[in-house]
């Protein structure tokens, strides 16, 4: 079967109890590219950790049966277990299922599974082990129950038929997790760098390395030093009848993993930047190419520590290299989101998953080319109010402080820029249930406003979508022998302030209005600023008010 014709793949993720999980959370898949989004805290890491630890047995670059800690379970299922232990209580499981689609694998597919469905599944519990019953008993025969006690529990690694799974190479699915905000290593050597290029190894490269390392063994010890120390050391013991000498550690399985230590260019991989390293460990997952396994790349937060032009280069590889490949991709970057496609997009929020399907495709085409949007402000926020322009954004962020004594964002409702693209914008909040305010200039046609936005005004009205603009169109003279546009946020804050006060805000001393209006129209930012700074008694026209109400 050759991977790029592969059709093997994760359809759906199972999470029970594990980490920031209480009780069940289900996860769709698709093939190809998934992104995963979501405020902090809601489990976005967790679901990368496990599914990795459900493919390959391993958590933190160890096997779980030797990292057995309550620290894997989820707190308020560790308190309640704490508070009912001396009942009798069954302590706590996790359960992990992963659930597979594409090509029959019949020794995986079974109804073992939590579901009692007939799928392919790879399934880890850890729970507690019956055998143990007897001296559970007399630890909570004392009371004041403490902790979860892992010491009598066991990992139970299995396919969907029942069947016991005692290797990662025997699950169909190759497992990368990529993770460039923290470092983990094993005697020096990253660990998970090392488990990559395992995966590209064949059989018969493993047993070379492991023979090329017990020749070097034989040599080291053939080396007058060494041979002086252990002679050293057999001379002050007499401890037993055996030999003690000093020798290289080649007793674990894998030992070569932790033995050797990748290179880039003559420096040790782990003393390049944290974005290289990020880079090189994804282009490997990508390239490789053993064909009797599907591959699966999980990719925690790939903007971190890389460069715009970096990440725009990084985002394209993955693109480019996914043929055959199924990435789960976690971020808080917008430009990563759009340019990844935000049609690939799940909103993690409340233990729900929202995907962001059923976009117009012009505006998936939008995003993705034009990716500078902070859309994932709007998907990640509480409650948006979404303007047009700089000068707009800090005029309604100064409202909403004259009028509540605080900012916006500490309310939990941002204020995002958006240019012109209002509608594309108010497409995403409805797919995600998003409250959502529009403020904008009517620039003297409420009758096109009026039907640019007739889906969300009127009997259309959407009660999570507000549109704000001034229903009154201004005229005043022509100013430098033009006509002015008086249906812009800066003539608006002239109307229901005055020449007086503004001169005052600007530090200006303007005679006329239309001197005013013409300063105001050239240095927007600037004035907004002032606006914002001032410690004069200001007002805002109506249609703002409405917004931030």
């Amino acid at each position: 079967m050759n991977s790029k014709d592969s059709t093997i793949y994760i359809k759906e993720v199972n999470i029970e109890n594990f980490k920031c999980f209480k009780g069940k959370f289900n996860l769709k898949l698709k093939q190809g590219l998934n992104i995963l989004v979501g405020d902090n805290e809601t489990g976005k890491s967790t679901i990368l950790e496990a599914i990795h630890l459900a493919l390959t047995g391993l958590i933190n670059g160890h096997y779980i049966k030797n990292e057995l800690s309550q620290n894997l379970f989820n707190n308020e299922v560790v308190a309640e277990y704490i508070k009912t232990a001396g009942t009798g209580a069954i302590p706590p499981y996790i359960l992990i299922e992963v659930f597979i689609a594409g090509d029959e694998l019949p020794s995986f597919e079974g109804d073992g599974n939590s579901e009692k469905k007939k799928e392919c599944c790879v399934s880890m519990k850890i729970a507690f082990n019956d055998k143990y019953k007897g001296e559970y008993a007399e630890f909570i025969k004392g009371g004041n129950v403490k902790n979860i006690p892992t010491e009598y529990y066991e990992v139970e690694w299995n396919d969907c038929a029942r069947g016991p799974i005692t290797k990662s190479t025997s699950v169909p699915i190759k497992s990368a997790l990529i993770d460039s905000s923290s470092y983990r290593y094993q005697n020096g050597s990253d660990i998970y760098i090392s488990y990559i290029l395992r995966n590209h190894l064949e059989n018969e490269d493993m047993v070379g390395i492991s023979q090329t390392l017990r020749k070097m063994q034989e040599f080291f010890l053939s080396e007058t030093p060494i041979v002086n120390i252990n002679t050293k050391i057999k001379n002050a013991t007499n401890i037993s009848k055996k030999e003690l000498k000093l020798s290289v550690d080649l007793t674990p399985k894998n030992a070569w993993e932790s033995s050797l230590m990748a290179y880039l260019d003559d420096v040790p991989f782990q003393q390049i930047g944290k974005g290289e390293q990020c880079i090189i460990k994804t282009k490997l997952a990508l390239s490789n190419g053993k064909s009797q396994y599907a591959n699966l790349i999980l990719l925690e937060e790939p903007e971190n520590h890389l460069s715009h032009t970096k990440l725009n280069q990084f985002i394209n590889d993955i693109k480019d290299d996914c043929e055959g490949k199924q990435i789960v991709v976690t971020t808080h970057s917008s430009f990563v989101a759009n340019k990844l496609g935000l049609e690939s997009l799940t909103l993690l929020k409340e233990r729900k998953t929202i995907p962001l399907t059923e976009l117009s495709p012009d505006t998936y085409k939008f995003f993705e080319k034009i990716p500078g949007y902070d859309t994932l402000r709007l998907v990640l926020c509480k409650k948006a109010i979404l303007v047009e322009g700089d000068s707009d954004e800090l005029a309604v962020q100064k409202a909403y402080l004259v009028s509540y004594k605080k900012l916006p964002i500490e309310d939990g409702l941002d204020v995002i820029s958006v240019g012109t693209s209002f509608l594309r914008f108010l497409e995403i909040a409805e797919k995600i249930d998003q409250q959502v305010i529009v403020v904008t200039d009517n620039d003297g046609d409420v009758n096109s406003l009026n039907k640019k936005y007739e889906n969300y005004l009127g009997s259309k009205t959407k009660s999570k979508i507000k549109i704000c603009f001034s229903a009154t169109v201004d005229t005043g003279p022509m100013i430098n022998g033009s006509t002015f546009n008086y249906n812009t946020l800066e003539p608006k804050l002239l109307k229901v302030n005055s020449l007086e006060i503004l001169n005052k805000v600007f530090g200006k001393q303007f005679k006329t209005d239309s001197e005013l209006l013409t300063y105001m129209k050239g240095n927007k930012t600037e004035c907004a600023l002032a606006i914002f700074d001032t410690k004069e008694s200001i007002k805002f026209p109506q249609y703002i008010l409405n917004a931030i109400s």
